[in-house]
């Protein structure tokens, strides 16, 4: 298990977080998404861009009522990439916590 480069910037992370809490082929508007991400218009473009070109979401462009609106949507290769960084981010935090601290993991018994 490694970091996945294209997720791990933490604005994409964010990015992947909240379209992986919508259901499948749910879209957020891209306005919402720059209000949640706290990014600039241009920075989140780039950053939804990236995520693009990765296959990680689908971007549509569409004017309603005369006005344009960008959706986007995590892909399921995008849900599956996530899932495995944010398993990877875990692990690494479970390690870093003292072992007293560890919640208990049961064991199987083997028998012999």
């Amino acid at each position: 298990m490694s970091a996945d480069e294209v997720i791990h910037q933490s604005t994409r992370l964010r990015i992947m977080a909240i379209l992986h809490t919508l259901d499948r082929r749910e879209a957020l508007e891209f306005t919402r998404l720059k209000d949640m991400v706290e990014a600039t218009h241009g920075n989140l473009g780039a950053h939804i861009e990236t995520l693009a070109r990765a296959g990680y979401v689908d971007v549509e462009k569409l004017f309603v009522e005369r006005r344009p609106q960008t959706r986007v949507w995590a892909t399921t290769v995008g849900r599956r990439a996530f899932r495995s960084h944010a398993a990877w981010l875990r692990a690494i935090l479970d390690e870093a916590e003292p072992a007293a601290d560890r919640p208990q993991r049961r064991t199987r018994r083997r028998s012999s």
